[in-house]
């Protein structure tokens, strides 16, 4: 955290239902931080659904997010960049790192035959729908290797980040923006 601050701006790109940056709020409190978190979709109806409970849902779309440059201190993107092709994945990692000042972090899905046959195997006994099956196997193929995330936002931004395996055949990429 800079020095001196005790408020803190989130953007979560993707919110879902806000579940992370409400989670993010709890640790920051804890540790006599304020967070202001905004959760932004492009379900409008998801998008609503975090008002409640953050500062701000708004909808929007992650290749053009609707953030001044510099705006909030973190943006995140959590479980989303595997659903976008590479040059607009580029495109997101760009908006992420024009909307921070302090950090950015994605997080996503570590590409793995061992994952995918997991959630083949697990699907059966969870009850999953054909579909959701289906989906769950497309998602983490369509994941990224550590080699893969950190070219892509290196392409990107041109900079290398810090790229971390995560348990659960996860996989962060995290920088500090460039000052402007």
């Amino acid at each position: 955290m800079p020095p001196g601050r005790t408020q803190l701006t989130l953007l979560d790109v993707g919110t879902g239902a806000g579940d992370i940056p409400r989670r993010a709020e709890r640790a920051a409190r804890a540790r006599g931080v304020k967070l202001v978190s905004i959760g932004l979709d492009a379900s409008e109806t998801l998008a609503l659904a975090t008002r409640p409970s953050l500062a701000a849902g708004i909808r929007g779309d992650a290749l053009d997010l609707p953030i001044a440059d510099r705006g909030v201190d973190i943006a995140i993107c959590s479980q989303v960049l595997h659903h976008f092709a590479d040059e607009e994945a580029r495109k997101v990692v760009r908006e992420l790192d024009r909307v921070a000042r302090v950090r950015v972090i994605i997080s996503d899905i570590r590409r793995s035959w061992m994952a995918a046959g997991g959630i083949w195997i697990a699907s059966f006994p969870l009850g999953f729908h054909p579909v959701s099956r289906h989906d769950g196997v497309v998602s983490v193929m369509r994941g990224f290797t550590p080699g893969e995330l950190s070219e892509l936002v290196t392409a990107a931004i041109g900079r290398v980040p810090l790229v971390r395996r995560r348990i659960g055949f996860r996989i962060t990429a995290s920088w500090t923006p460039e000052a402007r």
